[in-house]
């Protein structure tokens, strides 16, 4: 049927019957900017007050594992010159644009007044999650634009949430994520329940999740040994062991 996600099984019986052609939908561009002085590339070593750039290539990986093209165009300076020139090529080389940092409200956030000049129209600006709050999503003409904070594990949730939600709709297919009720083995506790969290867990060949040390957004190193991401709601500060929980995997 029209909007079924081509997968093995579905080509073998594509070519059983002599489809060798079958039409698809396009595969969108997905562009990523990083931006902050504070970056460097991978490959060179960070002086004073400077941290190696990993969002870009992280959000490059996950484009990659869903066979989509990436443009990286750099990472842009800390003025609204450069991230307006750097955004232009941006929309002018792909379908879906993501910028990591300058989201925020900080001096050097430059981003939500460079979409305002650039006539992108903004759908929403934050959402009431944890990590990710101030997530921006925006439309101009055809191409859409994630604006995703700074932090790498807020930019790879979000990627995992709502960006790859996007790109398959782009592609035709409405992605239906597969949540699974698993028991936690521990007990899991935050201070602050204001927002619905998304915490890493690894989940058992028993059936069962642990939670994992997590110290927030900027704790990448917690997804090292994670395989699902298990949902938080709001108002919850404690889940006690053996409770049932909805549990996402990555």
């Amino acid at each position: 049927k029209q909007g079924t996600l081509i997968k093995p099984q579905h080509v073998a019986m594509l070519a059983a019957v002599g489809v060798v052609e079958p039409q698809v939908f396009k595969a969108p561009v997905v562009g990523i900017i990083s931006t902050g002085d504070e970056l460097v590339e991978p490959d060179k070593n960070p002086g004073i007050s400077q941290i190696r750039n990993s969002n870009a290539i992280q959000l490059m990986t996950q484009a990659g594992q869903l066979g989509l093209q990436t443009a990286y165009l750099g990472i842009a300076a800390d003025t609204p010159e450069s991230l307006m020139q750097m955004m232009q090529a941006g929309f002018a080389q792909s379908d879906v644009l993501l910028i990591t940092g300058g989201v925020s409200m900080g001096d050097f956030d430059h981003v939500p007044a460079v979409l305002k000049e650039m006539d992108v129209k903004i759908l929403f600006d934050s959402i009431a999650v944890q990590p990710g709050k101030p997530t921006v999503f925006g439309v101009k003409e055809n191409k859409f634009f994630f604006g995703l904070p700074g932090n790498p594990v807020s930019s790879f949730v979000q990627f995992e949430l709502l960006v790859k939600q996007l790109i398959f709709r782009f592609m035709g297919y409405n992605l239906i994520p597969v949540m699974m009720k698993m028991p936690l083995v521990d007990g899991y506790t935050r201070k602050k329940a204001e927002r619905k969290s998304f915490v890493p867990v690894n989940i058992t060949s028993e059936g069962t999740i642990k939670s994992l040390e997590y110290h927030g957004s900027a704790h990448i190193h917690a997804y090292e040994n994670a395989n699902g991401i298990m949902a938080v709601e709001i108002g919850e500060t404690t889940i006690n062991a053996g409770a049932l929980r909805d549990v996402r995997q990555i």
